[in-house]
């Protein structure tokens, strides 16, 4: 099966064979142990003072005074130092020495990657993760033309051209988090619009950098979170004709 090739203006100049990667099955629980064993690399080790609640002089004076035989400061008859005590050390607190990385073996890794990639060709899936756009069909290649534009404007022309700037605006957002993430330094949730693939970064990488949702990857640079945010596979992807032509040759295996 082939797909036409479009330059900037969005003509067809040419066709392209279909990667075979683009066969391999979707899955979408490889795709999200791969996504979460990346995302747990960048997680921060948090964990209590070891002596946390313990910097006291309490102790327990026994049975026999028609008291409780909690631990008690030393000339008082305040409690101290226990678990169920207010101020005392909590039972099992968070320790930073676990270990909070997950691992995934390279076989599985790669193998999330060129189920993430045959996601982006399915119409379905790129509709249901919100994605806009006005191409019949997918995946999108456009000519080795992109890869030297360097204003971001010309971008911007290109992707009104062949459709997709609906997106771009659909990512321009930022959402406040629910909950705990807004004290994490996390605290606003932005979309995100196409991820552009190219073979060499000529300046556009540059000239998209500004636009809010559009990211710009090597084919050897892909990965399962970048081709599935959130560890939802189907994003929006277009890409250039030599960096289709080598997909086969980086991910077949």
């Amino acid at each position: 099966m082939k797909v036409p090739v479009i330059n900037l203006q969005n003509e067809k100049t040419g066709e392209v064979e279909i990667p075979q990667v683009f066969n391999t099955p979707v899955r979408h629980d490889v795709i999200r142990r791969a996504v979460i064993a990346l995302q747990s690399t960048r997680f921060q080790p948090q964990g209590r003072d070891p002596m946390a609640g313990k910097h006291t002089t309490a102790e327990s004076r026994g049975t026999g005074h028609g008291i409780a035989r909690v631990p008690r400061l030393k000339g008082s008859s305040r409690a101290a130092f226990g678990v169920s005590i207010v101020g005392g050390h909590a039972a099992f607190p968070p320790r930073s020495e676990k270990v909070i990385v997950k691992r995934i073996n390279k076989k599985e890794r790669r193998f999330a990657i060129r189920s993430g990639i045959a996601a982006t060709a399915v119409k379905e899936l790129v509709e249901k993760r919100g994605h806009k756009f006005e191409s019949e069909h997918l995946p999108i290649v456009v000519s080795n033309e992109i890869q030297s534009l360097k204003k971001t404007k010309d971008v911007e022309s290109l992707f009104i051209a062949i459709g997709v700037q609906d997106d771009v605006e659909r990512a321009d957002r930022s959402k406040v988090r629910a909950g705990r993430g807004k004290m994490r330094g996390r605290k606003h949730k932005k979309g995100k619009g196409p991820l552009v693939v190219v073979a060499e970064d000529d300046g556009i990488g540059y000239a998209a950098r500004n636009l809010p949702g559009v990211e710009i990857c090597s084919v050897a640079g892909l990965n399962a979170e970048l081709l599935a945010p959130g560890a939802h596979p189907g994003r929006l992807v277009i890409w250039t004709e030599s960096a289709f032509g080598q997909v086969d040759e980086v991910w077949e295996r």
